[in-house]
């Protein structure tokens, strides 16, 4: 009987602890599935713009004040065709003056302002390459063998000459940009084709514009 009562006992605890370990992963179960709450709401879309934009501007006093804020926003942001058309050519005029703010970056810096004004202070072979191309095109169309000879040959003497000065002017401009700049990092390469472009280019069609004219000295 002894036996009988200590089996029972021994199976009963063994019930007890199956049930608790059932009730243990059961909760272990639901935790894994459980998301806890953040513990506020979820903002709106609109609040979440507003904290991204920054804090909005207190509203204007006086009307000459909000006159003035209009235009300001107008002028940033234009809405008609003739505001945007002022606009680009407002931009445009400040790129041609130099204008750091409105240069394109590979325009920007007093490096490059420098390289321009090396070579806007002398008259270049290089200057002459879109000349040079319309002279190739009409030779082309004028049916005479002796022109297009010629013009084959002032072509090929002329490019080979801009080929040699553009690598002789590149290697003069990056050693005057190391000399005027020692702590800057230049890149002969880059230097020298930026100056080999600029170059090419006719001096009115050059931007920004030229800021010295041929023979003056360097500031």
């Amino acid at each position: 009987m002894r036996f009988l009562r200590r089996n029972t006992a021994d199976d009963a605890g063994k019930a007890g602890t199956a049930e608790a370990d059932d009730v243990a992963s059961g909760e272990s179960h639901a935790r894994k599935g459980y998301t806890p709450s953040k513990g506020k709401a979820t903002p709106k879309r609109r609040e979440a713009e507003n904290k991204r934009r920054g804090p909005v501007a207190p509203p204007p006093r006086t009307t000459r004040e909000a006159m003035r804020r209009n235009r300001e926003l107008r002028k940033q942001n234009p809405v008609t065709k003739e505001e945007r058309r002022e606009a680009a050519k407002e931009r445009r005029e400040r790129m041609m003056a130099g204008d750091e703010r409105y240069l394109l970056p590979r325009d920007r810096g007093p490096v490059k302002a420098y390289v321009r004004d090396l070579v806007d202070s002398r008259r270049n072979v290089l200057g002459l390459f879109m000349p040079l191309a319309i002279l190739v095109f009409v030779s082309l169309l004028v049916p005479v063998p002796a022109i297009q000879q010629y013009a084959t040959l002032v072509t090929t003497v002329l490019l080979i000459g801009m080929v040699v000065e553009g690598f002789l002017n590149g290697r003069r401009i990056a050693k005057l940009v190391r000399q005027r700049f020692p702590n800057e990092t230049v890149r002969g390469g880059s230097i020298g084709w930026y100056a080999f472009v600029r170059a090419s280019q006719l001096r009115r069609l050059r931007m920004p514009k030229p800021r010295i004219k041929p023979g003056d000295p360097i500031p």
